[in-house]
């Protein structure tokens, strides 16, 4: 690559909210997983981005999709590591998103993170609008996967063929209308106290996909082959169920019920017992749906339907919780459940929502699960979903967060394009489509924007994990990975607080509870405020002896409303020499100069230089 220099500004803030536990499990606890896992779907926007974008290393790309086949494609979300826009898992991302919202809504208001997460919804739906111009037409994925691959290089340079393809009578796609129904009703939910409008917008689309889905069956990977490769479609019946479903929530219109009750044996819903629950497979979700519909009234009409429904829930229940007479989901040394070699998170944040929410469903009413294994509490679901949570956040044999961003270790070779080349801002040539391999893929160091709240593909069925950016089924992330992490989260952050160590066995009390700072720290379900927030930039960056370095500037602000003194700091990967803060006797802990009194409001900034990632900052005490 060529060297060039010159002090680039670069308005590459991003809000880091630290706290001031020093262990990688116990970072800030759930609510900082919700506020990072948001992030992630910023860094994934494809389109204009707005002004307020806080994933400040990304920038305005593809705005021209759809254009040459007379449509407006522009905007949605980039799928993982690539930039093909494919539908059937954007629309799994946004229903997940959406059923979050309807589910755990107050939870996540609690978490100051409601205006975050619609506007994750949004910029997935408004994109939907535009990819439905007709009651009968849905424009199902923008670039082909092949194309797209063969190529390594940032989503604002792009020059792989941008082709559309779209369902219609001609060519149809039950599944990935059927879904994109499902997000649809799920987002009207979601917006209905806020928006009522658009909300009824929303619905509106999504009563005219589900006709469309139902009347020109079909499954759309045969409709649209370059996606069979990539996104493959197993049937369109769960789909069709679930769109129902999901309809009949969102309208309490009984036609949509009695669609599902009439077709549940010749779809499947009641015959098909699952273990897993994923952009493919609905099953599981359709039956937990039906099951609360049961719980609501057990003596509807259709009892004997839905209780039929309700045992193919509890079969996946009892499944995860290993008491399913042998047919169970199999499990890590280190208790991770384990559905697929390739991207295994993504079925276990999925699976780990349903947990909690079915959870949240027998709670009220304190019933239980008969497993042929014994019987499982409400709370033994969601105490799993928890292990299942704390282990993504770093309760783990490897002690490392496979949540990037998140706690003291983690991924730092996550196999993103974008993530894994300077920003535009700072390298502003443009970066080819084979150029990238040679320049960025190859280099062995870590990327240089960290990808904040993006869940990588995960340990293998050893609990082991290889951080390399080439190793592709563990360091990539998805959107249908992250999406069911915001209610997740935001759950367990209501119910238990702060997530434990792996090593930490201690039972949780208010003095001993992961994360807590002293003996008068409230009970374990209060998470304690960092004091400071920091405002990390790259103003300068250079090449020497083939090797890239950055300056990197951090501001550090006082979020408090008092003043603070003597804050001592926590510098992990830092390599290179730093400004502005004094170093202690202790290993990688630095202070501020102690004449330096951060008023509330008030700022303080240094500088450090050194190649590779951004070092990890962490405060570590305080006056």
């Amino acid at each position: 690559m060529k060297s060039f220099t010159g002090r680039v500004a670069v308005a590459a803030a991003i809000l880091i909210s630290l706290s001031m536990s020093g262990s990688s499990a116990t970072a800030a606890g759930y609510g900082d997983a919700v506020e990072k896992s948001l992030m992630f779907f910023e860094a994934q926007r494809s389109g204009k981005l707005p002004t307020d974008q806080r994933v400040k290393w990304r920038g305005h790309s593809a705005l021209h999709d759809g254009f040459s086949q007379g449509v407006d494609l522009v905007g949605g979300y980039y799928d993982a590591g690539d930039h093909v826009k494919f539908g059937l898992p954007m629309a799994f991302t946004i229903t997940m998103l959406a059923w979050g919202v309807a589910e755990f809504r107050k939870e996540i208001t609690g978490l100051n993170q409601m205006d975050h997460t619609l506007r994750a919804i949004r910029w997935g739906t408004d994109y939907i609008l535009k990819a439905h111009p007709q009651p009968d037409v849905l424009w199902a994925q923008v670039g082909d996967g092949n194309s797209d691959h063969y190529c390594w290089e940032r989503a604002e340079d792009m020059t792989t063929p941008r082709t559309a393809y779209k369902l219609d009578h001609e060519n149809p796609g039950s599944d990935l209308a059927g879904e994109t129904a499902a997000a649809l009703a799920a987002a009207s939910m979601a917006f209905q106290p806020y928006n009522s409008s658009y909300s009824n917008l929303l619905l509106a689309h999504a009563k005219q996909l589900f006709s469309f889905a139902d009347r020109f069956r079909g499954q759309y990977d045969d409709s649209i082959q370059s996606a069979q490769q990539f996104y493959p479609s197993s049937s369109y019946s769960d789909e069709l169920l679930w769109g129902a479903t999901w309809l009949y929530r969102a309208t309490g219109d009984q036609k949509y019920l009695q669609y599902a009750i009439d077709n549940a044996e010749s779809m499947g819903g009641i015959s098909w017992g699952v273990k897993e629950f994923s952009w493919d497979t609905k099953y599981a979700g359709v039956q937990v749906l039906l099951s609360k519909v049961l719980m609501d009234n057990p003596y509807s009409p259709h009892a004997s339907i839905l209780k039929q429904y309700q045992a193919k829930a509890e079969y996946f229940m009892c499944a995860c919780m290993q008491k399913n007479n042998g047919y169970n989901v199999n499990r890590t040394p280190g208790g991770l459940m384990y559905m697929h070699e390739w991207n295994n998170m993504q079925y276990v944040s999925s699976a780990s929502f349903l947990l909690a929410v079915y959870s949240g469903y027998l709670s009220p009413s304190k019933a239980k699960v008969t497993c042929p294994n014994g019987e499982v509490q409400p709370q033994d679901l969601l105490n799993f979903a928890k292990s299942q949570g704390d282990y993504i956040l770093g309760k783990n044999p490897k002690s490392i967060s496979y949540l990037v961003g998140y706690g003291q270790s983690y991924p730092t070779h996550v196999h993103h394009r974008g993530a894994s080349i300077a920003p535009i801002s700072v390298l502003q040539s443009p970066v080819k489509c084979v150029q990238g391999f040679d320049a960025w893929y190859h280099r062995p160091q870590g990327n240089p924007n960290v990808i904040y709240g993006a869940l990588v593909g995960g340990p293998d069925k050893n609990d082991g994990f290889y951080d390399d950016r080439s190793n592709y089924e563990q360091t990539e992330p998805t959107l249908s990975a992250c999406a069911p992490l915001i209610g997740l989260f935001s759950k367990l952050q209501s119910a238990y607080g702060a997530p434990g160590s792996y090593q930490d066995q201690r039972p949780v009390t208010p003095s001993t509870s992961p994360g807590s700072y002293s003996q008068k720290t409230p009970p374990a379900y209060t998470v304690p405020k960092s004091p400071v927030q920091f405002l990390h930039s790259i103003t300068s960056s250079w090449s020497h002896g083939g090797a890239m370095y950055f300056r990197h500037q951090v501001i550090i602000k006082n979020t408090l409303q008092k003043p603070i003194s003597d804050l001592k700091l926590q510098m992990e990967n830092l390599s290179g020499p730093l400004w502005g803060l004094t170093p202690c006797q202790e290993k990688n802990i630095y202070q501020l100069p102690q004449s330096q009194v951060l008023k509330p409001g008030s700022q303080y900034t240094f500088v450090y230089v050194q190649g590779g990632p951004q070092a990890k900052i962490s405060v570590v005490s305080y006056h």
